[in-house]
Formats: structure tokens, sequence, C-alpha cells
């Protein structure tokens, strides 16, 4: 289940020192060994079903906090910490992480850099303020995640495919369903792990992304060094966001892209980072973010010293084209610091690209991890173990590409 493949750390980690009771939309399978029970609800995003659920829990057990790592219970676990009466950010506080354009606003009153950005909900809005902005410029929903509906606009006559494509997506938002016209920052991508405690936010680690090619953001790769000299870049840029943003109390993954060497805010999600980055973190630095964001939803404070200076990268594997999986295997021995491989298709799955219009639930084939002492040396020896897999694909030949 990619459930356990992609957080099943975070709940390990959260389980070996609290009892954990869960709620969740469906039965739980590998998650059984670490809780000690659940309230199971069809659509955990519906706040009346969430409190019946956490009341249930309340009436059963002296719960401490509550907390998430999924971006869509953000807010509606935020309005149950609120309603039991137990450690939050305040939920408009994580409404407003949700909500983009909220964000944008309020990072140009405390005038943190960022992007210009103007909200639109017609195909003329949205031409009308690339025109304003200047191509290229990047269309995104209001409100979402992991790049879904995320693509780069270079001249006006892409824009009506890419509006109706960032509008799809849009509509499945549950705090905004319109899109975004932004400025297209044009830099590396990088994120910033933080830690906030009591208004006093840590910066952890900073994590450094591969995008692929345009018009798609889809993100390839990542890679975490606890000694990467970018750390002092872009800390006071990450603070100066968590505090534009009101949070108080949590971890948050910040997104920001350097141009000219400067940071300019992408966004800032109030939860642990997805693709494995919070592992990526505890393999180089020894801190443990899922449990320091159990300690903070207990209003305990984390212990967020390191432990080890070293590196990680994780390489997430992408077909070269839309098409049925034939063959996936390792070939070759397993080196030491190939530190865990994970495939989540199959021979005989249909994979479908952005292109195609798939994402990275249709595209990605699944992950692999390494460990060494530099950032540099971790990023090549997952490139090196990439080109042991054998991946082959039987393109789709009914499939026209979007782009």
């Amino acid at each position: 289940m990619e459930a356990e493949a992609y957080r099943g750390y975070c709940l390990e980690s959260v389980a070996a020192v609290y009892d954990v009771v869960l709620i969740t939309g469906e039965e739980p399978s590998w998650e059984v060994p670490y809780i000690r029970d659940c309230v199971v609800v069809p659509d955990p995003a519906d706040q009346a079903a969430l409190l019946a659920a956490g009341r249930t829990l309340a009436d059963r057990y002296d719960l401490a906090g509550v907390f998430t790592w999924t971006e869509w219970y953000l807010v509606p676990v935020a309005c149950l910490a609120r309603q039991l009466g137990l450690p939050t950010t305040a939920p408009e506080v994580v409404q407003a992480c949700r909500n983009k354009a909220t964000a944008r606003s309020l990072f140009a009153r405390h005038g943190v850099p960022s992007a210009v950005s103007v909200s639109v909900r017609t195909r003329q809005e949205a031409e009308a303020a690339a025109e304003r902005i200047g191509y290229p410029v990047v269309l995104k929903p209001a409100s979402h995640a992991a790049s879904i509906g995320v693509i780069r606009v270079d001249k006006r006559e892409q824009l009506t495919a890419a509006y109706e494509f960032a509008a799809r997506a849009a509509g499945r938002g549950l705090e905004s369903t319109s899109v975004l016209v932004e400025e297209y920052l044009d830099g590396p991508e990088v994120s910033v792990e933080c830690v906030t405690y009591r208004g006093q936010t840590t910066v952890v680690a900073v994590t450094r992304k591969t995008v692929s090619a345009p018009p798609f953001f889809e993100e390839l790769a990542h890679s975490v060094d606890a000694a990467d000299p970018l750390l002092d870049v872009v800390a006071p840029a990450a603070r100066a966001a968590i505090r534009a943003l009101g949070i108080s109390d949590g971890v948050s993954h910040v997104e920001m892209r350097l141009v000219d060497g400067r940071p300019r805010l992408v966004e800032v999600n109030g939860r642990i980072a997805g693709d494995m980055i919070g592992h990526l973190v505890h393999c180089a630095t020894g801190i443990d973010l899922p449990r320091a964001a159990a300690d903070i939803a207990c209003d305990r404070a984390p212990d967020l010293t390191p432990t080890r200076s070293s590196a990680a990268a994780i390489h997430l594997l992408y077909p070269e084209t839309s098409g049925t999986l034939t063959e996936l295997r390792f070939d070759g021995a397993r080196p030491p610091w190939l530190e865990r491989i994970h495939f989540q298709h199959r021979p005989g799955d249909q994979l479908l690209l952005p292109a195609d219009g798939g994402d990275m639930f249709t595209a990605r084939i699944g992950y692999l991890i390494t460990t060494a002492p530099t950032g540099d040396l971790a990023r090549a020896r997952a490139e090196q173990a990439a080109r042991s897999l054998i991946v082959q694909i039987n393109p789709a030949a009914d499939m026209v590409s979007a782009a």
C-alpha cells in the first residue's frame, strides 16, 4: 500500500513513543501493529464525521494531542483539535497555508519575497492576468498539493489548454476552487524543513530538488545534506514566511526558488513533507520530524538536536513514456548505500504521464533512497542505482501528448 511506503516511517516513529489511536478512511491493515484503537470515517475531511470520531476516542482515552501528515485533512484536524481542547495552530492559520492566494497576500503584507500572483475564475481573466504579469507564467490551483494541476505557460497560444488543465484540478479543492496565475520564478527549487514550537521556529534542513522539464513540475529527486551551505541562505526567508502566516506550532515544509541566488517563496505546507523527505532528514541529521510533530501536538518541546552529519537522496522513478509496464527489476548486487528501494507498480500496470492526462499517482513507478557523506555523492549514487534498474514499457499507441 502506498500509504505505508510513503508514510509508514511516520507512524512507526510516533508509535515508538506514544500510544496511538487512529481516525482513518478505511479499515487499518499495515497500521495495526502501531495503533491501540481506531475509528473508521468514510471521509476524514467531513468535519462533522471527524468530530464525532474524535469525541468517540476522547470518551475512551485521555487524549494528549492530535495531528495529521495528510494535506487534505490539515484544516479539519486543526478544527478537531480546537473542538477537543487540544493544542493546535489556529484553524484560520492552517486555512491560509492551504489557500495559496491567501498566503500570497500575507507574504506581500509582511514583506516576504514571493511571486506576483492573481486569482482568476475564467479563462478570460487568466489571459488578462498573464498579459499583465508577462510570460512565462505558472497556472496552479489555489488549493491543492503534489504539483497537481500546476503548469507553465510560455505564450498566449498555450493558455487555453493550460487553464483547462489547472481548472480541472482546482475544481477538486476543498478550501478554494479558483486558479492562480503567477509570475514564473526562474531558479533552482528547494524546500526548507522547519519545526515551530510556541512561536519559535527552528530550521532543521534544506532539501534540494530536481523537477521535470516544462511545462509540468513533477518532482523527480530530493536530497538532504546536514552540512548544506544553503541553510544560512534560506533560513531567514523560511522563518519570515512562517511568521507571516501566523503558524505557532508544528512541522512545516516551506517551498521556495532561488532567483539570482535569493529566496522567493512558492508556498508553505503545514505538515511533514511528502516523498520520504522526513526520512531523508533523519538519515542525514538524526532529527525525527514525525516524533517532533507528535511532541508539539501534545504541547511538549521537541528534541531537535542533530545526532549525525551525513546526507541522503531519493530518486523518484518515472517511465519515459506512457504505456504498459512489462518488466521491472533491480539488476545486480545491492550496494550497502542503497538504503531502500520501493516499487509501487507491477508488470501489467498501465502508466500514464502528466503529458497524457495522468499525474504522479498514475505515472510514478516507485523510488530508491541512497546515503552518503555528502549531498553530491548521495545524488550521484541515486543516479547510479537508477541506471541498474531494468524498466520495460510497451508504449500506448493511442496516447497523444498534450505538451
